[in-house]
């Protein structure tokens, strides 16, 4: 596994420089590493079905006992499969789908490899920080392809929205990661499942890890950013954003939940948001005109279904979610390509502008049919399996969150259903208006000018309709030149504005040959589903299902076959009557989208931002001071206050020479606080300086007495010698309410000092430093005097900066005082005679 993750690293690093050269066959040299690791992997799938586990441990930091531990289980094996076999598919879809001169096309190439390393990391992970690590390593790869053309400002502000949403609940998850794991006492993923922790600082932590989750995996509130991220290229929607990076999310709840499903919060907050999340992006895909971004919308919706799947915890159910993230790989990553084939090829992905697709397309069509009737969940489909072993297995389960996710379900599979209808009538061009699409149509229904019948596609004229629409659309352009960048929803991309030449066909068998991979691999599953039994079981076993799945067609006439067949007549229902449906959905289009709160946060935090630097940062020194000494004073008094332990006042007179010495101090101390003249407070502030210097005196400290009128004699120099150039008089411009701030702040400062200095001295719990110092002063450093030892010997380095600050200060005193001579002298000079 160490080798496969160097090799990632290593081709990815080495594919940045040679894409210009290689053109779009960089994505052939990239499918090697993920090729190598589906090689791996299959080389080793029987240890895992029969439940071995494979693992690896390198030492990184072993003075902290931090080691790089990596475990491949059943379900890590099955993420694994998906990373590397859509990895495979992805990267020959991408060399047909790309041109030679693409903008970033060694960069892409080089990332996609990158980011299969990380998520292969992340999901073999058994420490949290090495999990951790991936999980923000797949955050950085993700936010540089989505912004790989970075000239496009849709692009660049789709990236960071990705990166800002994602990071930031990887940093909420990582403050999770170390509750929990200083609660358990080890970060090892498998020892930390195996005796899970429990208390009120795991409680918070799995909320945080349930935050860096549901961001990851586009949950609901956090689920803006996946149809923004449409703005990369098709190839890493099908790879990223469908089938590996938004499912890591997945995984993560996956591998908690059978640990942590049974503490109170979890099952509410995993069903509450996951059911949200599955009904709401369904309902919004419903009414999406540009069919990417209505499968943006789409996977966000079977995601939420996921999270439902993984985190609910009862063992049947989490066995048909594994089914479930296998089938939803497969045909959503298909899916993608199609739109991509289409957009390539035709120019728009806009439904209501697609062409009706003739004779040339039908295997195109027939392998889309396949992919998208395992996403609505029909028969002889392995989404029909999955989704038909969900609904029994939520309907044997008992308790009321079961009952509460079944009735969710159902009505988010029938949104599914007609979301389904919707993309499969769109692509196909039955949905084509004929007509150029009028701005301001709601609801996603458009009003069109002149509507005419659509023309099916396969006809002579539509080879000139690139003169006829000479605007850009889409992903990339004929010549390698970007044609749109897909902004953010609601927006609809390309409407009625194909480029040309428009093609007659599909393209090349290498362009289809991934997607009909897909749609192979998902009729063969819905055909003979008993060939998923192992590595479903493995995958389930390793999450602590007990029992092996048996997947078939059939399972007789029962209530999970009925909730199906109502499933799809519900979905049908909806999509034969969506015009009525489009006007309800409309309502919804006046409720703030997620992207509205996202934009909406940034502007609130830009105005704070701007609110606070123009109080802290206003340029006044007083104001600097101010809340340097507040911030000073309350951060340690509040930790002060709340585990102080009073150990009574000291002497109040140590020796009776402190008090004319003290006295002396104070007194020079107001007076450098009160006088108007500038001289005079600088003299005053030597004077307590000096006045500490005798206290130093009296305590038997005569070596930093020394320091201290040495400090005392630079500073009042140096104070002189600027006062010469300022007024000789205070300025008095603050106002009442500011000089009670000042004083305010003044008193709490000394009193925070003051109660500081006499804790503190009783606060020590264990031998100072300075008796072992005392012992080894004569014998090591032959020194009797323990405080030169010390400056020379022990801390010759401090002294060292010390003496350097010192040259440094006196050095400028001197120039200050030249200045102040040059002038005079060239005043003198320039005098007339």
């Amino acid at each position: 596994m160490i080798a496969l993750l160097v090799a990632h690293g290593v081709l990815g690093a080495l594919l940045f420089p040679t894409g210009s050269r290689l053109g779009r066959r960089v994505f052939l040299l990239a499918a090697l590493a993920p090729l190598a690791t589906l090689v791996w992997l299959l080389a080793n799938i029987a240890d895992v079905v029969d439940g071995r586990t494979i693992a690896q441990h390198v030492d990184w930091v072993p003075q902290l006992g931090i080691g790089v531990d990596l475990r491949l289980d059943g379900f890590a094996a099955l993420m694994t499969l998906l990373i590397a076999a859509i990895g495979v598919a992805v990267c020959v879809y991408a060399s047909r789908y790309f041109e030679d001169r693409s903008v970033g096309i060694g960069r892409n190439a080089g990332l996609l490899v990158l980011f299969a390393g990380a998520m292969l990391l992340l999901v073999v992970a058994d420490d949290l920080l090495v999990l951790y690590a991936g999980w923000e390593l797949t955050a950085i790869t993700s936010y540089l392809l989505i912004g790989n053309d970075h000239l496009k400002a849709p692009a660049r502000a789709a990236a960071l929205q990705a990166l800002l949403v994602t990071s930031l609940g990887g940093l909420a998850m990582l403050a999770g990661f170390v509750l929990i794991g200083q609660a358990a006492g080890t970060f090892r993923l498998s020892a930390l499942l195996a005796s899970p922790p429990s208390g009120t600082s795991v409680t918070v932590g799995l909320v945080l890890v349930l935050v860096g989750a549901f961001t990851k995996s586009a949950q609901y509130p956090f689920h803006s950013w996946l149809p923004g991220a449409m703005a990369a290229p098709t190839p890493i929607s099908a790879y990223l954003h469908s089938a590996t990076m938004v499912k890591a999310g997945v995984y993560l709840v996956g591998r908690f939940s059978p640990a942590f499903a049974v503490v109170d919060m979890w099952r509410p907050v995993v069903v509450t948001v996951g059911l949200t999340t599955m009904i709401a992006g369904g309902l919004r895909a419903m009414r999406q005109t540009d069919l990417k971004l209505l499968l943006a919308f789409g996977t966000v919706s079977q995601l939420g279904f996921l999270v439902v799947l993984f985190g609910i915890g009862i063992p049947d159910v989490t066995t048909a979610g594994c089914a479930m993230l296998l089938a939803h790989a497969a045909f959503k990553a298909g899916l993608f390509m199609a739109v991509g084939i289409v957009d390539r090829r035709l120019g728009t992905r806009d439904l209501r502008q697609l062409p009706r697709l003739g004779r040339e397309w039908l295997s195109f069509s027939a392998v889309t049919l396949v992919v998208a009737a395992s996403m609505a969940g029909v028969p002889l489909a392995f989404g029909f399996v999955a989704k038909e072993s969900a609904l029994q297995s939520l309907q044997d389960a008992d308790g009321s969150a079961a009952t509460v996710a079944l009735v969710g379900v159902v009505v988010g599979s029938a949104i599914t259903v007609a979301y389904t209808l919707r993309f499969v009538f769109g692509i196909l061009g039955h949905l084509s208006t004929g007509g150029q699409v009028e701005a301001g149509s709601a609801g996603g229904t458009p009003r069109t000018a002149a509507v005419r019948p659509a023309r099916v596609l396969g006809v002579a004229d539509l080879q000139g309709s690139a003169a006829r629409h000479p605007e850009t659309v889409g992903d990339v352009g004929a010549a390698g030149a970007p044609r749109t960048a897909a902004a953010g929803p609601p927006a609809v991309l390309g409407a009625g504005k194909p480029q040309g030449p428009t093609k007659r066909h599909a393209g090349s068998t290498g362009f289809i040959a991934p997607l009909a991979a897909m749609s192979a691999l998902t009729l063969i599953g819905g055909v003979v589903p008993a060939l998923a039994d192992g590595l479903v079981g493995a995958a389930a076993g390793s999450l602590g299902v007990e029992h092996e799945p048996h997947f078939a067609i059939w399972h007789g006439l029962n209530l999970a076959l009925a909730l199906s067949a109502m499933v799809l007549a519900a979905g049908t229902a909806m999509f034969v009557a969506r015009a009525r449906v489009d006007r309800v959905l409309a309502v919804g289009a006046r409720v703030p989208t997620g992207v509205d709160a996202y934009a909406a946060t940034l502007r609130g935090t830009n105005w704070l931002a701007s609110r606070v630097t123009g109080i802290v940062q206003n340029g006044s020194l007083p104001t600097y001071a101010g809340i340097t000494l507040l911030t000073a004073a309350v951060v340690p008094g509040v930790v002060l206050v709340s585990g102080i332990v009073w150990p009574g006042w000291p002497k109040f007179v140590g020796a009776w020479a402190q008090l004319p010495i003290v006295v002396a101090l104070l007194g020079a101390a107001i007076a450098a606080a009160v006088v108007r003249r500038r001289f005079s407070a600088a003299l005053f502030l030597g004077t307590a300086g000096y006045a500490m210097a005798g206290l130093f005196v009296v305590q038997g400290a005569p070596d930093l007495a020394l320091t201290q009128v040495a400090i005392e004699t630079l500073s009042t120099v140096l104070f002189v010698l600027v006062l010469r150039r300022l007024p000789d008089h205070f300025e008095r411009t603050s106002t009442t309410r500011r000089r009670v701030g000042r004083l305010l702040i003044s008193g709490l400062v000394g009193v925070t000092v003051f109660v500081f200095a006499i804790v503190s001295r009783d606060a020590r719990t264990d031998v100072p430093v300075s008796a072992e110092m005392v012992e080894r002063s004569l014998p090591d450093a032959h020194g009797r005097n323990v405080v030169n030892v010390i400056l020379v010997d022990i801390r010759g380095l401090d002294t060292l900066g010390e003496i350097t600050v010192l040259t440094s200060a006196a050095i400028g005193a001197v120039a200050l005082a030249r200045v102040g001579k040059r002038r005079r002298r060239r005043t003198t000079e320039a005098a007339p005679t």
